[in-house]
């Protein structure tokens, strides 16, 4: 067989030496034949080799019968009836050439989204142990970091949140919404209980989710279970997370851990995907001025009571106990809660601001709130500083502990 070398090579000499076909067979020692053949083909040489056969092939007919009957018949069940008594691979191999000859069409389709159209929302959870101070750590299934895939840009965003529950799942939805600039047409969730379940025709959404989403004036669709596809650019973003992120990194707590996290996010929007062809930083202005604007008014996320101060002026959030200022006892506060704080006010004025602790199970205690419950205790409420609002700046008159006492009515009061 001619060599693809000798076929170039004749090639050459005829079309750029313009030697003919007599001297070029007597050149190359080939036989005039040959170089015609050469100068004739279309295409370098190929070798093609002649196929031995296969024993499958004298049963191929009645395998052919069996699957116009039934396209789907198994392999084994046709093979038992064509009397098929040999290894089982090639005659699977053959039944898997055949069978879609007689099964229809069904071609795949492909998902495009639009500029605007929507935003995938999900949890990953990073096999590490995490430090959440107080000497105790949190594994994967107590680290829920909430993603976000936009549909047309690609553009991701993360964060981990204390809990996958209500009063935590919607400011990480609402932070994640803000990182985006804008509010996408449909938010989809992969079936979380805080949002709501999967129904047929339309999602059964949860109270909160429907204020929710009734604020942000957009639709949210909840995944069928079971199905990954539905949210497979999240899929490909938890294993980038997985692959890139994680590997050879450490964590001093959950801040540190969010900060390093964006961080990493902020590059990997900067970098070029080979699906769009570009980053989604380039798409995401295009993005976003599809969507809708974020509402004039946030959303109320987060935790939020009311409730009447007790004496040891002490308040439970997420099982820890956070101090309050002990002037406020027996009146009526509101605890409110995000992410990173936890602050209660009374009457507007600000009376307690803490850090948000992820830790379990603890008391904590401003040192503050500590001395002014001392004096009180001592009857020496007047010796009390005013307490300062932390939004105005303005100092707030602190009562007697007489007066409060009188309103709970410890002590009758005098009569004149």
């Amino acid at each position: 067989m001619l060599s693809v070398e000798d076929w170039a090579e004749i090639r050459r000499l005829h079309r750029a030496e313009g030697l003919p076909i007599k001297m070029i067979a007597r050149t190359l020692g080939i036989s005039r034949n040959t170089v015609r053949a050469a100068l004739a083909a279309e295409g370098p040489p190929r070798y093609v080799r002649t196929p031995a056969g296969s024993a499958v092939d004298a049963f191929e007919p009645r395998i052919r019968e069996q699957l116009r009957a039934v396209p789907t018949m198994p392999a084994t069940v046709i093979a038992e009836r064509v009397g098929w008594d040999r290894g089982m691979t090639v005659f699977k191999e053959r039944v898997r050439e055949l069978r879609p000859v007689y099964l229809p069409p069904d071609p795949s389709s492909r998902t495009i989204y639009e500029a605007g159209s929507l935003a995938q929302f999900d949890f990953w959870f990073p096999d590490i142990e995490l430090p959440v101070g107080f000497g105790q750590t949190r594994t994967a299934k107590r680290l829920p970091v909430m993603t976000t895939v936009s549909g047309y840009s690609h553009w991701t965003g993360a964060v981990l949140i204390p809990r996958r529950e209500t009063e935590d799942l919607f400011p990480g939805w609402w932070h994640l919404i803000q990182q985006l600039g804008a509010v996408p047409k449909l938010l989809v969730w992969d079936g979380e209980g805080a949002v709501g379940r999967w129904r047929p025709k339309e999602s059964a959404l949860t109270a909160e989710c429907q204020a929710f989403r009734g604020v942000l004036g957009t639709k949210v669709y909840v995944c069928k279970p079971a199905d990954p596809e539905a949210k497979g650019m999240l899929e490909r973003f938890h294993d980038y997370l997985e692959r890139s992120f994680l590997p050879g990194r450490a964590f001093t707590g959950p801040e540190d851990f969010n900060t390093q996290l964006s961080e990493w996010v902020t590059k990997a929007n900067a970098r070029k995907m080979r699906a769009l062809g570009c980053a989604p930083n380039d798409r995401i202005a295009a993005d976003r001025e599809a969507m809708m604007p974020l509402p004039p008014v946030a959303p109320e996320v987060g935790w939020r009571k009311s409730l009447r101060l007790p004496r040891d002026h002490y308040i439970r959030l997420d099982s820890n106990d956070y101090s309050v200022h002990p002037a406020v006892v027996g009146r009526r506060i509101e605890v409110h809660a995000d992410l990173d704080r936890v602050w209660v006010t009374c009457e507007g004025t600000i009376v307690a601001d803490h850090p948000r602790v992820w830790a379990q199970h603890q008391t904590i205690t401003e040192f503050e709130h500590t001395v002014a419950a001392k004096l009180l205790r001592q009857g020496r409420g007047d010796l009390l500083r005013p307490v300062a609002d932390a939004v105005t700046g303005e100092e707030v008159e602190i009562r007697s502990l007489g007066v409060y006492d009188q309103v709970l009515g410890l002590v009758e009061e005098e009569v004149s």
